[in-house]
């Protein structure tokens, strides 16, 4: 008689999540035609952690695609906003929302043409430098204070307009540079689960 509560129950609590439960949400585009672009760095950090961390297909939901990995015995969200770049604040906001996520348990993994090719660096706050990304989400979130991860993709060159650059693939001298700040992200990400942001601008913007 009630096993459609008993249904209804353990649903909602297969929804739930402890307290401190993180977020990590990896920025890009999507559709193949964006695949292995600087704009996707991303994206493909992300794909590491769900390749290694999970253990289940993951749900569309939030305008994106969820996947729920563990990180050092922690549970966590990953991320995949579908909403294209400009329009990534939505899903991270639903997601915060609806899991009631502290916004320093969030981590927004992105591109940065301002920073040399593999080089990573960790925020607690600040601008967005022009991501459109990560502004989207600091505007729909109504706050600064959004830890993030900035993978350097290396600045255009002379002339070369700035949206072209970013929607382009690394150039084949790079590839192996771009693949190695891309594993290193998603070990780095991995680290601030485990050992949160003051250890990770240590250990990894020096580097």
């Amino acid at each position: 008689m009630f096993a459609w509560l008993r249904g209804w129950w353990t649903a909602k609590e297969s929804d739930a999540m402890p307290a401190g439960m993180k977020l990590i949400v990896g920025l890009g585009n999507p559709g193949k035609q964006y695949d292995g672009t600087r704009h996707n760095v991303g994206f493909a950090t992300l794909a590491k952690l769900i390749a290694t961390r999970t253990s289940g297909p993951g749900k569309g939901k939030f305008q994106g695609d969820l996947y729920e990995a563990t990180i050092a015995s922690q549970r966590v969200l990953l991320l995949l906003p579908l909403t294209y770049m400009n329009g990534s604040g939505g899903s991270v906001l639903a997601a915060r929302d609806f899991y009631k996520i502290e916004t320093n348990d969030i981590l927004v993994i992105c591109d940065d043409f301002a920073l040399p090719l593999g080089k990573l660096r960790f925020r607690a706050k600040g601008s967005s430098g022009g991501q459109k990304g990560l502004d989207d989400v600091i505007r729909r979130l109504g706050t600064d204070d959004v830890p993030r991860l900035r993978i350097g993709i290396g600045s255009p060159p002379a002339g070369r307009d700035i949206p072209g650059y970013v929607l382009g693939k690394f150039a084949p001298d790079e590839q192996a540079a771009a693949e190695q700040a891309i594993q290193r992200a998603a070990e780095s990400a991995e680290a601030w689960v485990e050992k949160g942001l003051s250890f990770c601008m240590n250990q990894y913007n020096a580097a």
